[in-house]
């Protein structure tokens, strides 16, 4: 017990140490970041207000940046590069549950679980796959966008605020065809909204409602996915279970016998490609 306990410690202060040093990288990164960008804001605003105020007249805070259009912060001063910092950092976790990638990493997770293969395959491999299948699936939206907002926007024939609108209009529509309606009427229920039966989606709704609505119905659809899954498994851990009791043999493990018969009825009936079939013709 006390061998237990000192492990036990020790590794909590190894925690607690490896806690405090990342901390503090955190805190040294923030600093540096904050300190150049004071120090360059400076700079920058000592050079160029006696020219832009002799030559125009205006302020020169009047002009907005790319990021003062989209969240209203220019990178002027240090809390605003900090809230810059967090929104680039939480942006591909965000840009991930606006597209299929939710429902093919649940049900990779699902068939590994269900083959009891631990481990394998790892989860770089499923991740990695789990993002090729969506970019494959999510090309003609991204297409779209290309052409209806990137190119109009580096051409200049677009503000940025009218860029990131026209952008959203074909990522919403994706959205919207992947989502039931049980789950829109019960996400407008708890905004308190209400919207007519035979109005446009598209029109009415705001990626605030359809965004959380969306993801519901990907991860129901993921676990019905999964639950098919586990069924064959099941089978055959039942059957492998069963004739090991019938045997006599109650001290073999019946999921190391079971998992070869599961992993070549996988290979038997190419089980990569009927589920990577199934996933993808899934999505509208």
């Amino acid at each position: 017990m006390k061998m237990n306990e000192n492990i036990a410690k020790s590794s909590l202060k190894k925690h607690i140490r490896r806690f405090a040093i990342s901390l503090l990288a955190v805190a040294a990164l923030i600093f540096c970041i904050t300190t150049i960008t004071t120090t360059a804001s400076a700079a920058t605003t000592t050079d160029t207000v006696t020219d832009t105020t002799t030559t125009t007249g205006q302020n020169p805070l009047d002009d907005s940046s790319v990021l003062n259009d989209l969240i209203g912060v220019d990178a002027s001063k240090p809390l605003e590069v900090v809230l810059i910092v967090t929104i680039l950092s939480l942006a591909p976790s965000i840009l991930i549950m606006m597209t299929s990638f939710t429902r093919i990493i649940i049900v990779f997770s699902f068939l590994r679980n269900a083959m009891s293969t631990q481990s394998t395959p790892p989860n770089q491999i499923l991740v990695g796959l789990a993002l090729f299948l969506t970019i494959f699936i999510m090309s003609p939206v991204i297409t779209e966008i290309k052409d209806v907002a990137y190119t109009p926007y580096s051409e200049g024939e677009m503000t940025t605020t009218e860029a990131v609108s026209e952008a959203s209009v074909p990522l919403k529509r994706f959205m919207l065809k992947q989502t039931s309606n049980k789950d829109m009427r019960f996400f407008l229920e708890l905004s308190g909204q209400e919207i007519d039966e035979n109005a446009d989606y598209m029109d009415e709704l705001g990626l605030d409602i359809v965004i959380p609505a969306f993801i519901t119905s990907e991860i129901k659809r993921a676990f019905t996915i999964g639950f098919m899954l586990f069924v064959p498994f099941l089978i055959i851990d039942i059957v492998v279970a069963s004739t090991l009791m019938s045997m006599g043999m109650m001290m073999l493990p019946p999921a190391m016998i079971s998992l070869p018969f599961k992993i070549m009825l996988f290979v038997l009936v190419d089980g990569w490609q009927l589920l990577i079939g199934s996933l993808v013709n899934g999505f509208n």
